[in-house]
């Protein structure tokens, strides 16, 4: 990983990558195959990669591997196993000092294409016809799933087995259900993601071929209009968001919006509504909306330490507190829905307008299936990345409770330093003992690994990854790599003739406007709270669980992501500027800065003198 190798091309060979002072060993949080490896070298580096910081903007824990590969092996299996998408089979993912990257794996045989092709019309084409029926089964079948998760029973071990276990039917020991019930969660984790990707693939092909239509009989039409023609569309992921309007309304109409205050945490504004009646009602108001509604991450879903809003109410209160100050100054709070609506569908009548009679229906037809599976693209992250993901780290929580109880780590916070493999030792061990009465080696063993593996997280944080290594390809073919992180050949090609330094960056024009404020730099969820009023939110990638501080930023610059990624979806729906993909946003760009965005061309312009 150290050596000297020089830069391939327009980026750094993966394998002149130095480790940072005092990360040595970093490699051993991680499987043998997610590493760049000697071995594979000449393949290896003569790829292009890309840091996905979309999903893994900071270094990954131990245990949280497993939101690598679980995907990876789900979205592969649906594109390239089932669907067989003609041009791309599935993404492979290495890891550099902590921090991801990925790489597609394309079809480059024109008979292999051509083969493939016949499996995805069949088998795409009927999910389109039976889109609906189809999707209501999958939503049935992942609350059916959550439920199960949640009924989940993760044993004690105790002193001595009750009656049951000798008498009763059911003759099942806690050493067995101990790792039975781990066992469980893993796999419920993996079927989960089986889900997530059963319809999202679909859901970027429809968009992806609409798109190509739009180019092949539309070709002076801007990426910005075609995606405008799919928004103004609700869905259930903007729904938290408009229960915190009703609630910011309902406190102004109870007369409790005083306890509201800027800088007060939520168990002090809580405290204070508990003492009267109106704040009373208002409490168990908000407790009909909690759930399912407050079941959103904080962050995108794939660290353990995004909790839910049930665990961490600081995002939902942020909001009501920006919302209720937006009432009292008259203003409005509410998406601007009509009119993004009414753009929506003058765009397509008059881009409809263009075309002869036999296109027009095809346009037609193709906008509609677009505008049907869209909210499946926004959905799914709430049934899945939100609502199945947070209880499922918090039964993972429970395993390092179990741990840490028996002194195997010393909190239960621990049990994410590990690998899935190593907690699956640690319990195996801890099950032995415990059934011998023998003395346990892991109290000895595990804490020393977990300092160090905390220890070289932090300092990996402090390191900024390049946007990408290896070679500039000549085309990047997979529809999810364009669509959802924005990374076309273009891009790459920009991003390689981009230097450090500089006063403009260029991007995928996500959401149209100009606009010119003060910069707030993002880089982690712990940062969404400083976030002011009338800033222009600048970061790696947005979750749509931050909707909320969309009501009080001006536009929205991201290092990644396509005209379908979270952050260009969630802009045009709140009527936003937005510039995605620039490749380098925040590293270039500091918090105060004060920056131009021009979501109509694309460019984001520093304006304050200072490079960034």
């Amino acid at each position: 990983m150290a050596s000297a190798t020089p830069a391939i091309g327009a980026f750094p060979s993966p394998y002149s990558i130095e480790t940072p002072p005092g990360c040595e060993g970093w490699e051993e949080m991680y499987p043998y195959y997610a590493i760049f490896d000697e071995r594979r070298r000449q393949t290896d580096e003569n790829r292009f990669w890309f840091w996905n910081s979309m999903h893994f903007p900071v270094p990954m824990p131990a245990f949280d591997v497993l939101c690598i590969d679980s995907p990876y092996q789900a979205v592969g299996s649906w594109q390239n196993r089932v669907f067989a998408v003609p041009p791309a089979m599935g993404i492979d993912y290495r890891i550099v000092n902590g921090y991801v990257y990925i790489s597609g794996n394309p079809v480059t045989d024109p008979e292999k294409i051509a083969e493939r092709a016949g499996f995805f019309q069949k088998r795409a084409g009927y999910y389109f016809e039976n889109w609906s029926e189809l999707y209501d089964n999958w939503r049935v079948k992942m609350e059916a799933l959550i439920a199960e998760l949640e009924e989940l029973r993760v044993p004690d071990l105790p002193e001595y087995e009750p009656d049951e276990v000798a008498f009763g039917d059911e003759r099942n020991t806690a050493f067995y259900e101990v790792l039975d019930a781990y066992g469980r969660v893993v796999r419920l984790g993996d079927l989960m993601w089986q889900h997530h990707f059963e319809f999202l693939l679909l859901g970027y092909g429809a968009y992806a071929t609409f798109v190509e239509f739009c180019k092949g009989n539309l070709p002076d039409i801007p990426d910005q209009h075609i995606a405008q023609m799919v928004a103004g569309i609700d869905v259930l992921l903007f729904r938290p968001d408009a229960e915190l309007r009703r609630l910011a309304r309902l406190a102004i109409e109870s007369g409790v919006d005083s306890a509201f205050i800027e800088g007060r945490s939520p168990e002090e504004i809580e405290a204070e509504l508990s003492q009267s009646d109106p704040g009373r009602g208002w409490l168990r108001e908000l407790g009909e909306v909690k759930d399912p509604w407050f079941n959103m991450a904080t962050g995108d879903g794939l660290y353990h330490y995004y909790r839910s809003w049930l665990d961490d109410p600081s995002i939902p209160y942020a909001a009501l507190i920006g919302h209720i100050g937006a009432l009292r100054a008259g203003e409005q709070i509410e998406r601007p829905t009509e009119e993004i609506q009414r753009e929506r569908d003058r765009l397509a009548e008059e881009y409809g307008a263009l075309l002869d009679e036999h296109s027009r229906q095809t346009f037609g037809e193709l906008l509609g299936l677009s505008r049907s599976v869209f909210p499946y693209v926004e959905e799914h992250k709430f049934f899945c990345d939100y609502w199945f993901l947070t209880r499922w780290w918090n039964k993972v929580r429970e395993f390092g409770a179990l741990l840490a109880d028996h002194g195997f780590l010393e909190d239960g916070e621990d049990v994410f330093q590990l690998s899935r493999h190593e907690v699956s030792c640690a319990l195996d061990e801890l099950v032995l003992t415990w059934a011998t009465g023998g003395q346990p080696l892991g109290p000895k063993h595990w804490p020393d690994i977990v300092a160090r593996r905390k220890h070289i997280l932090e300092r990996l944080g402090e390191w900024t990854p390049p946007p990408a290594l290896g070679v500039t390809p000549d085309a990047v073919t997979d529809p999810m790599t364009i669509m959802l992180w924005g990374v076309t050949t273009e891009r790459v090609q920009e991003w390689a003739r981009q230097q450090e330094g500089g006063k403009e960056l260029a991007g995928a024009a996500a959401s149209p406007g100009v606009i010119e404020g003060v910069a707030r730099v993002v880089r982690s969820v712990n940062e969404v709270a400083d976030i002011r009023e009338g800033e222009i939110l600048v970061c790696g990638s947005t979750s749509p669980a931050w909707a909320p501080i969309f009501s009080k930023i001006k536009a929205t610059v991201t290092d990644v992501g396509g005209v379908m990624s979270h952050a260009a979806i969630v802009c045009r729906e709140y009527g936003l500027p937005a510039v995605v993909g620039t490749g380098r946003a925040t590293a270039q760009i500091r918090t105060g800065q004060t920056i131009r965005v021009d979501g109509t061309a694309g460019v984001v312009t520093l304006l304050d003198g200072r490079d960034g």
